[in-house]
């Protein structure tokens, strides 16, 4: 109720009041009653009702019209009375309760144009979150023998997935890990990182080949872009305790191991995705309890006052400690601040720990890796 009129419900499923709608009736209802104390203050005499009128457009900027024409309706009301208290009661009344009936009906038309475009919005917004959950599934927290967590850090409030990428898969060779970045920004970023994701999780499970997947993934990016796009990409397979990266012009992983931060660059450097990369692969063997940070270059670039993130320095102080998805939390928040929240670009993070054999059958190492392990 108010003031002895029913408030209607809305349809949706909104109950009574949204929020929304509360703040916008609060804001009119203080107008109302500034207006009114200004015409009671400055005597018998109604000079002031026009100003009525402005009282459920104020509340069409929150509320819906429903409660638009409530409001409205209340302001008339309020209004009319003012004015016929007014001894000089005369046309110029009778306009003034006219402008603020046709007041609140163009409030109210202008609240149901704009709650239609909420709706529309978080319609929108709501199928763009479905779209990022099957471009950029979650990760982890278990896959073989690693614990996996993944951050996606979006450099834009109006978006949450952009050109970075990132999987984890469980396949007949091993644990397989991509990250990625998308040169580029944009919905045309968002499509080809689409494109890359889509091709690895199919062939991830069909190579036996690091080298073969980086073939099979460079024929998708070189069928679906221009000549000057590309994307780098970093691939990990953990099998029975062996690390093999491949690298295509990709930041190089960090590896946590008993308080020390190593980078694993490379043998030698390989063009992107789109390039026809040529990539030799870099084998380490893992001990229980090592954790690596994959990442985009987001994160290298991040800097304050011209002075870079110090990623190598922190790492082991921010990611050695606690869960995988613990120690992500733990740089975002501290690269959050060291920019100040104005990051330039995305950043993909993919931490993972490796916990040990866990006793099942694996299958055995190509040629090629073994003489990579053993070099």
């Amino acid at each position: 109720m108010l003031f002895g009129v029913p408030m209607p419900k809305f349809p949706s499923g909104r109950g009574p009041l949204s929020p929304a709608s509360r703040a916008g009736l609060g804001a009119a209802l203080v107008m109302l009653v500034v207006v009114s104390a200004v015409e009671l203050a400055d005597g018998p005499q109604a000079n002031f009702v026009g100003l009525y009128a402005a009282v459920p457009f104020l509340a069409a900027v929150f509320a819906y019209w429903q409660t638009v024409l409530v409001v409205g309706a209340l302001a008339t009301v309020v209004g009319m009375a003012f004015a016929g208290a007014d001894a000089r009661f005369d046309t110029v009344g009778l306009v003034n309760v006219a402008g603020i009936m046709l007041a609140t009906a163009i409030a109210a038309a202008v609240a149901t144009v704009r709650q239609r475009q909420a709706d529309r919005i978080a319609e929108l917004l709501r199928l763009a979150a479905v779209a990022q959950q099957a471009v950029l599934r979650p990760l982890g927290p278990q896959v073989g023998n690693l614990a996996v967590a993944g951050r996606y850090i979006s450099a834009s409030a109006a978006a949450d997935i952009g050109g970075d990428l990132y999987e984890a898969l469980d396949t007949p060779y091993g644990v397989r890990i991509i990250i990625g970045d998308v040169r580029g920004k944009g919905l045309d970023a968002v499509r080809l990182a689409s494109i890359v994701l889509g091709s690895y999780r199919h062939v991830a499970f069909e190579r036996a080949d690091l080298r073969a997947i980086v073939t099979d993934l460079d024929r998708a990016v070189a069928r679906s872009v221009g000549d000057e796009d590309f994307v780098t990409a970093a691939l990990v397979e953990e099998r029975g305790g062996t690390l093999t990266i491949v690298n295509c012009g990709h930041p190089a992983p960090l590896l946590l191991r008993r308080g020390q931060v190593i980078a694993l660059d490379p043998p030698a450097p390989a063009p992107p995705l789109g390039f026809m990369p040529v990539a030799r692969p870099r084998v380490e063997r893992l001990e229980p309890g090592d954790r690596l940070l994959l990442f985009t270059d987001g994160l290298g670039e991040a800097r304050r006052e011209g002075e870079f993130f110090p990623t190598a320095d922190r790492a082991w102080r921010l990611l050695g400690h606690g869960t995988v998805g613990d120690g992500l939390a733990s740089l975002e928040t501290a690269l959050v601040d060291w920019v100040h929240g104005q990051l330039e670009d995305d950043i993909a993070l993919v931490l993972l720990e490796y916990g040990g054999p866990d006793g099942g059958a694996t299958v055995g190492m190509p040629s090629w890796e073994v003489g990579a392990a053993g070099s």
